[in-house]
């Protein structure tokens, strides 16, 4: 139980996919605009990120270790990834329409948001059993959530505030995500 709550601890502050290792850039900036669009790619990411771990897991000690194919990991985990996020999105456009159109260009782009890969490789190269790996998924998916909608509820908040013209929108997202990170990097020096 102790390696559970590390692991979670991990992956959702001290090793935090967005903010220290700045992996899942893209849509950290574009979906953190509203709240709503904040959570349901969240989730996404979240449902995406768990079942890459598991497959990608399977498919490389299964199928590319036995047949000594560890050199197509990456081919293999991106078709895995890209598969997931099709469907996820036939599921997200026929069950929540609204979401679809708001997330947009953002839904599709999991299949190539380095994060998602990025948590199946680590899995890998830490050694991660099948069920570490499929927990390290889930919780790095809700470290991304959590500063997607820290960070959608801040621009919402700027966006009522009286930010200079030449600081509107990006310029202050950026700012705002620097300051996230260092925030994120005091978590760093814990012991657990």
């Amino acid at each position: 139980m102790g390696n559970i709550f590390t692991l979670a601890i991990s992956a959702i502050f001290i090793n935090n996919f967005v903010l220290t290792r700045f992996l899942g850039l893209c849509p950290y900036i574009g979906v953190s605009k509203k709240l709503d669009q904040a959570l349901g790619m969240g989730m996404a990411v979240i449902f995406v990120m768990s079942m890459a771990s598991t497959i990608t897991w399977m498919i490389h000690n299964y199928l590319l270790i036995p047949f000594d194919l560890v050199y197509l990991q990456t081919i293999a985990f991106i078709l895995t990834i890209a598969t997931l996020v099709q469907f996820v999105e036939m599921v997200i456009q026929k069950m929540a329409p609204s979401l679809y159109k708001s997330l947009g260009v953002f839904l599709p782009l999991i299949t190539t948001n380095c994060a998602v890969l990025g948590v199946s490789i680590i899995n890998i190269n830490e050694s991660l059993t099948f069920i570490e790996s499929i927990l390290h998924g889930i919780f790095a998916g809700i470290g991304f959530t959590v500063v997607l909608i820290i960070m959608a509820g801040l621009r919402e908040r700027l966006d009522k505030s009286p930010v200079p013209e030449s600081m509107k929108d990006l310029p202050i997202s950026f700012i705002l995500a620097g300051c996230m990170a260092l925030a994120f990097l005091g978590f760093a020096g814990f012991n657990i």
